[in-house]
């Protein structure tokens, strides 16, 4: 992943730079993104474009870099688009290494097109469990919460209880047995992205690896901080904003501290992401891998607040107030990086840090 310079048009001076063909690739899905009428605002124009970036984006462990940079790029354009491309791919991603590993895997089903989000959240009363029938198929029935865009897409990768381990299932939400809720669903950001729980009522799965693969797979940590570009790239144009102003005839200094604030916070995030998409390309496994995704994302999660943080104090209400795509883009991101948890995540990372030493020493 390399670090290039300042755009002539304004735009932030850190970006993911293009590699190969699949960077030109990446270049021309989002150049087919800019030209979709409401992209990101209308899940129906926008996920038959993600469809079409599965098909071309290269996955995590091999050109993470340009994967990471579609991310960022798309999210730079529509926070919402972002959130709805990054689990496409992670499901996409979740059944390739599954396929690699060599785990049980029914290939109808992974080899099937359309749009894919994963739910893997855990909470409420009646959380989903899967059974195995007599004929050996499996049945998954119960509440998964937090399902983005579930009434709208095709198939889900679905954590679910076996016992007392957690398996992945892959389930197709259109059948008669997955009902999807409207709400709740109140936020003023990410509205279009509804995120309601689902209702499983002995809905047929296919298994995807054995009880507990999900989590222990190198990619579980690598997808974490796939979602870290995407916070990162959505912070980018009000970085960029902030250095505009900073440049404008008569702009005071405190215009140039903000601006120069935002630029650090960027950068250092860039610095991250690079190191880790090397790493990933090099297989970082285990404690090393989560270790680096705590880090990653914490650094990432700080710079975005911070840099949503400055716009706050940089601009006032204007630009929040009267200039829709802006207000869209702070609310979308300040919801979105909530998938941080903040202080918690924190405490998990200095028991990362903490436990394993030896594995500080090799993320540096």
């Amino acid at each position: 992943m390399a670090i290039m310079r300042a755009h002539s048009d304004g735009e932030s001076d850190m970006a993911l730079a293009p590699t190969g063909a699949q960077g030109s690739a990446v270049d021309e899905l989002l150049a087919d993104a800019r030209s979709i009428e409401g992209f990101g605002l209308h899940p129906e124009r926008t996920l038959p474009w993600v469809v079409r970036a599965g098909t071309a984006a290269p996955l995590p462990g091999t050109r993470t870099a340009d994967l990471w940079r579609l991310l960022a790029e798309t999210a730079r354009i529509d926070v919402a688009a972002a959130r709805m491309l990054e689990p496409h791919l992670d499901a996409l991603a979740i059944l390739a290494e599954a396929r690699r590993d060599g785990v049980p895997l029914d290939l109808r089903m992974a080899d099937a097109g359309g749009s894919w989000g994963v739910f893997a959240a855990e909470g409420g009363d009646d959380p989903v469990r899967a059974e195995r029938q007599a004929d050996g198929t499996w049945r998954l029935t119960g509440t998964k919460p937090w399902c983005s865009l579930a009434a709208q897409l095709d198939r889900a990768l679905i954590t679910a209880w076996v016992d007392d381990d957690r398996g992945l299932f892959a389930v197709d939400l259109r059948g008669p047995s997955v009902s999807t809720r409207p709400g709740p669903w109140v936020p003023r950001g990410l509205a279009q992205v509804v995120s309601a729980p689902i209702d499983l009522d002995r809905a047929p799965a296919l298994p995807v690896g054995g009880p507990g693969w999900y989590l222990r797979r190198p990619g579980f940590a690598w997808g974490g901080m796939g979602v870290a570009a995407v916070w990162w790239g959505g912070a980018q144009p009000l970085a960029d904003t902030l250095s505009a102003r900073a440049r404008i005839a008569g702009a005071d200094q405190l215009a140039e501290v903000y601006a120069g604030e935002a630029d650090a916070a960027s950068w250092a995030s860039s610095i991250a992401l690079a190191a880790a998409a090397r790493a990933v390309d090099d297989g970082v496994d285990g404690e090393p891998a989560r270790l680096l995704a705590a880090r990653v994302r914490a650094v990432v999660a700080g710079n975005v607040r911070a840099v949503l943080a400055l716009e706050a104090r940089a601009l006032g209400p204007g630009p929040a107030s009267v200039d829709e795509t802006h207000a869209r883009r702070v609310a979308d991101l300040e919801l979105y990086v909530r998938q941080d948890h903040a202080d918690r995540d924190l405490a998990r990372l200095g028991r990362l840090s903490g436990a394993a030493p030896e594995s500080r020493e090799s993320t540096r």
